[in-house]
């Protein structure tokens, strides 16, 4: 399920920053921009993630911003100065000139030639603050997914209505095809010149072809996933995954009746069932 978090805490002179974005992803899969301090607490952090979020493409980031202006780079000067001689080297090898300004500009873009002084140390109490901004845009996360999951509920609950009231329009035809099928038969028989049938084994041909093509337990799972689907939407715990199963046996039972529909007014109501049910089924990849 899609959604977003931030948090801002302060220790000492510094602003803790913590974002954490999540995409749609069955599986839990966290990328991490981690500050250096931090670095050494990045399983922690991981850990924190994945038991708040459960599953999805996990986005985190945490950065300090420094209120003071004590973090000033400083220029490694033997680095510059063996540069420096590197490039006159190559300049007096290869040729071309090259003005002073020039040569700076190449040196200062070099590796490794500006560093920051960085505190190698994380203290108890800056770990503490990094925690709780951690647990707050973990927070705001969550209750961004949670008025996400709502939207979601209630997009559900309409589809599955849908599917139950389609469910129903279906049975007026499917009683109404029984004598249709008789009739049909019987006018076939009579067609066929100096042709005479036994009127009981007709009947009973007729009633295993009928049992052939009714729906009545395709109706009654249907009706029993559509229970189950909402009982699953009340559990405490995240079943993104189970609905997803639950909507693969419902789509099942919906094929079944539409292969057992042999008119054209049912097909046209299954046809309008599958897509109901498919757009259960894109809806169910937003759910944890």
């Amino acid at each position: 399920m899609t959604g977003y978090g931030k948090a801002v805490a302060t220790y000492k002179e510094k602003k803790i920053h913590v974002e954490v974005r999540a995409l749609n992803s069955k599986n839990f899969d966290c990328q991490t921009r981690i500050a250096p301090i931090y670095r050494e607490r990045e399983i922690e952090i991981r850990r924190m993630i994945q038991a708040s979020v459960v599953r999805g493409k996990i986005d985190f980031s945490i950065w300090i911003e420094s209120d003071t202006t004590g973090d000033v780079p400083t220029i490694n000067m033997a680095l510059v100065k063996n540069y420096h001689a590197q490039l006159k080297a190559m300049q007096q090898e290869m040729g071309g000139e090259v003005t002073p300004s020039e040569m700076m500009q190449m040196i200062l873009r070099m590796p490794d030639v500006m560093s920051h002084d960085e505190t190698t140390e994380l203290t108890d109490e800056e770990w503490a603050a990094a925690q709780t901004a951690i647990n707050e845009a973990l927070n705001n996360l969550h209750n961004f997914r949670a008025q996400e999951g709502a939207a979601l509920r209630k997009k559900f609950e309409e589809k599955l209505d849908n599917i139950a009231r389609l469910a129903k329009e279906i049975e007026p035809w499917e009683q109404s095809r029984v004598e249709k099928i008789r009739t049909r038969i019987v006018e076939s028989l009579r067609e066929l010149p100096d042709v005479e049938y036994d009127q009981n084994r007709l009947e009973q041909e007729l009633i295993y072809y009928i049992e052939k093509l009714d729906i009545s337990e395709e109706k009654q799972r249907l009706a029993n996933h559509l229970k189950y689907f909402r009982e699953t939407m009340d559990e405490p715990q995240s079943q993104g995954k189970k609905l997803g199963f639950i909507a693969q046996e419902m789509g099942r039972e919906i094929n079944t009746t539409g292969s057992k529909s042999n008119q054209a007014e049912m097909q046209n109501i299954v046809v309008q069932m599958k897509d109901e049910l498919e757009q259960i089924k894109e809806q169910v990849l937003n759910a944890l």
